[in-house]
């Protein structure tokens, strides 16, 4: 198949579901932003996320592209270290073109798999899957998503990982931003600076929100349940 045997073929595949997982982030702040303002207002995007079953199918799906995402770039990375065996010792110097992400995206990317199992215990398993199951809750209730939010961060290891967790995340999509593009043959030699600009603005905002958003939490600046 062109898409697993061609080398374009799976730089699209990375891309595309890089751009996914980018748009999956984008939803996902703008809906954590609710918390910041109103408990009872994130509550109720929960309950309707929890309770239809396109948001379900939705995640499912998104799951499935995040892993085969992360799959999929293990694989690459061991083909490609097979590929230049012993020749990858031979230099040591990094290029000035190739950016430090590029270079450690096997590192990043196991942060941040770990960090994404680490989220989905603290929230998916204890809210939908918990709905689904019929599981009771420890918390008010599996669609108390903002008293997840308050349980998860009253804690400061769980803070300093989520927080390592973004920077791994902002290295990693900082790099593929731009490089999704060029995949789609979007960038030139002027485009390809201004995706790198655009990337490094769009991603810094996305994460600066969501670490903005768990230090309120972690420092009590979070709003009550209202």
């Amino acid at each position: 198949m062109w898409l697993i045997n061609s080398p374009i073929g799976r730089k699209v595949v990375m891309a595309v579901t890089g751009v996914c997982l980018i748009l999956f982030l984008t939803f996902h702040v703008c809906m954590n932003m609710v918390a910041f303002f109103s408990g009872n207002g994130y509550n109720e995007v929960c309950a309707f996320l929890g309770s239809n079953w396109y948001a379900i199918l939705g995640t499912i799906i998104l799951a499935a592209l995040a892993c085969f995402h992360i799959v999929y770039a293990f694989i690459l990375t061991i083909q490609n270290r097979r590929a230049r065996g012993s020749e990858r010792y031979s230099v040591t110097a990094r290029r000035p073109e190739v950016s430090w992400a590029s270079q450690n995206m096997l590192v990043l990317g196991l942060i941040i798999l770990c960090g994404l199992i680490l989220h989905l215990f603290n929230f998916w398993s204890h809210m939908m899957l918990a709905d689904i199951a019929g599981i009771p809750s420890s918390i008010a209730g599996s669609t108390d998503g903002f008293g997840w939010i308050k349980h998860t961060f009253a804690n400061p290891l769980l803070v300093v990982l989520y927080l390592v967790w973004f920077c791994a995340i902002w290295f990693h999509l900082s790099h593929g931003f731009w490089s999704s593009m060029q995949t789609f043959g979007w960038s030139g030699k002027i485009w390809l600076k201004r995706w790198q600009t655009i990337g490094i603005i769009y991603v810094t905002i996305l994460m600066a929100v969501f670490a903005i958003i768990v230090l309120s939490f972690a420092f009590g600046f979070a709003p009550s349940l209202r």
